[in-house]
């Protein structure tokens, strides 16, 4: 799953002066499952409160799957997503996306979310191949 990034942007990027509001939009253009995933998880924890807002449900199809995992596994992108949206992101597994506040009191349902522990917890023989 790669970026459909444009000329200009591209340009920028040869440029060295990439602008990050531009990356994002590439991101949101190109990834469309995981962006709304991932706005939908925001939206959520904003209007609901609590300490995290996260999914259960799996993608529909291999692309989708296949947008998250380049969504949250690429350091830039997953870095611009959190600073787009004021929020952490977590994940762990090819569907449990969390995005968590930026306040410090979520900190340890941060650190217990992505724990070993919840890891192996968050296992199922269903997601063994996802």
């Amino acid at each position: 799953m790669s970026l459909d990034v444009s000329p200009a942007l591209l340009e920028q990027a040869e440029r060295g002066e990439v602008d990050e509001a531009e990356f994002v939009d590439c991101v949101r253009t190109s990834l469309p499952y995981a962006w709304e995933m991932i706005s939908s998880l925001v939206a959520r924890l904003k209007v609901d409160g609590g300490p995290f807002a996260d999914n259960l449900t799996p993608p529909p199809d291999e692309q989708a799957r296949g947008q998250l995992l380049r969504a949250l596994a690429s350091d830039a992108i997953r870095g611009a997503l959190q600073r787009h949206f004021g929020v952490r992101l977590a994940f762990q597994n090819c569907h449990r996306v969390a995005v968590f506040p930026l306040d410090p009191a979520a900190d340890e349902t941060l650190a217990r979310f992505t724990s070993v522990r919840s890891q192996l917890l968050n296992q199922s023989p269903e997601l063994r191949d996802c």
